[in-house]
């Protein structure tokens, strides 16, 4: 058995537990939450194990509350094979009274309907597992945190030594734990598109139990990689994609397949910003298109690492997904969200890093090269201008979060921080 290396999560999930009766995990597919929630748990049910799936099937219908004994906290794996188990759970933390009693671990959202879904609030917290970051899989050398960049005047010195061979590998892997571990590279390869085929043969229609066309959802999926890091509507995909293949697909259609990839975590849209600032100014509203995990696009495409450094602005646009994974990682340990901003004149944010205490930073992301890190730090420069500080504070820091260079460091014309992703960490 390979060693357990500790997450970012694992220190989220011990406070959840100490506070809550309940946690829920929810994530992708082969992103570690079975094994997360096993090394916190002292008993486990496991739902879909196929030697006992019936019997616990037929004892969730007639006696579920025996299901739910056992050492605590008691782990229910794949728990909405049967949501009766929310109600169940939330009625017995409410009759025991104690925190702690249960971890609960999906892949899909299930349905949410009024006889079974009801709330848990008070007695279940939520815990997003994402796919590993580089400070977790050993690629980051954590030597700049995130969260000091929140205090006054930070200071930075960092160093990392990812190349852009590496860099392409890394985005091509992604972060499953599975291929973190893996000392193959062309194994770890191999499981994003294992992933992709799984998800287009059958995880899009077992989201909601609705038949869908596995390769109508790999030209969809392919689409969305192509409009990874833009605002794209499902019509815009729809467009993409008849343009693309001469599909025939509907608009109603494609965001059917759009939900589903949701409720199984394979896409996580990022959030329009809306700040206070000195001018009138229309903000966009729509969601910013992501996938989970940066190695999807590549597998949707049928990208490798060489191919991606062959076509640098499309690996511009990938790598975008990476950082952004990265950034909500660490944000989570911040107890913070991402968000992107952009406007009518078409300024543009990669990320915002809100923090629920008001601060935030404003992070623009570029692989490297001198112009676009002074075209990033122009546009940083531009927004920060237009924030009303009379009614929000300023940011706590401008950044440029790139992909290559050796070093992290302060620029003394502006102060704006240049990061490599490589030496970055919650």
């Amino acid at each position: 058995m390979k060693e357990y290396k500790p997450r970012i999560a694992d220190r989220i999930i011990e406070d959840k537990l100490e506070a809550m009766g309940a946690v829920l995990i929810e994530g992708p597919k082969y992103c570690g939450k079975t094994t997360l929630g096993s090394m916190h748990a002292k008993s486990v049910l496991y739902m879909a194990d196929p030697d006992t799936k019936d019997q616990n099937l037929a004892l969730v219908q007639t006696n579920i509350r025996r299901l739910l004994q056992g050492e605590t906290p008691r782990m229910i794996d794949e728990w909405q094979l049967a949501p009766q188990f929310w109600d169940a759970v939330r009625n017995e933390v409410d009759k025991r009274g104690e925190d702690g009693q249960f971890i609960l671990t999906g892949s899909a959202v299930p349905p949410d309907t009024s006889d079974i879904f009801h709330t848990g609030t008070g007695r279940i917290s939520w815990l997003k597992l994402r796919t590993m970051s580089l400070w977790e899989s050993g690629d980051s050398s954590g030597t700049v945190s995130l969260g000091s960049l929140f205090g006054k005047n930070p200071e930075i010195d960092g160093t990392s030594d990812i190349s852009l061979e590496r860099l392409a590998f890394l985005v091509c892997r992604g972060g499953w734990p599975k291929a973190v571990m893996s000392k193959n590279p062309k194994s770890a390869l191999l499981l994003a598109e294992e992933y992709y085929e799984a998800v287009t043969r059958s995880d899009i229609s077992r989201a909601d139990n609705v038949e869908r066309n596995s390769e109508m959802a790999k030209r969809l999926m392919r689409s969305y990689a192509r409009n990874q890091g833009s605002q794209a509507t499902a019509g815009t995909i729809l467009a993409d994609m008849k343009a693309a293949e001469g599909d025939t697909i509907n608009e109603n259609t494609a965001y059917s397949y759009i939900r589903a990839l949701k409720k199984i975590f394979v896409v996580e849209d990022s959030l329009a910003w809306n700040p206070n600032l000195r001018s009138k100014t229309a903000i966009r509203t729509s969601d910013t298109r992501y996938f989970t995990d940066p190695s999807i696009a590549t597998a949707a495409l049928g990208l490798g690492p060489e191919d991606l450094i062959n076509d640098m602005k499309t690996f511009g646009l990938i790598f975008e997904t990476l950082c952004i994974r990265d950034l909500r990682v660490y944000t989570d340990a911040l107890k913070g969200t991402v968000y992107h901003y952009r406007d009518k004149n078409n300024l543009e944010c990669d990320a915002v890093i809100h923090l629920k205490n008001g601060l935030y930073g404003l992070v623009e992301i570029k692989i490297g090269g001198h112009d676009p890190i002074e075209e990033a730090a122009a546009t940083l420069s531009e927004l920060s201008r237009k924030i009303d500080t009379s009614k929000m504070n300023p940011p706590s820091f401008l950044m440029v979060l790139t992909g290559i260079g050796n070093y992290a460091y302060k620029r003394p014309e502006d102060g704006i921080l240049v990061v490599p992703i490589g030496c970055l960490k919650d």
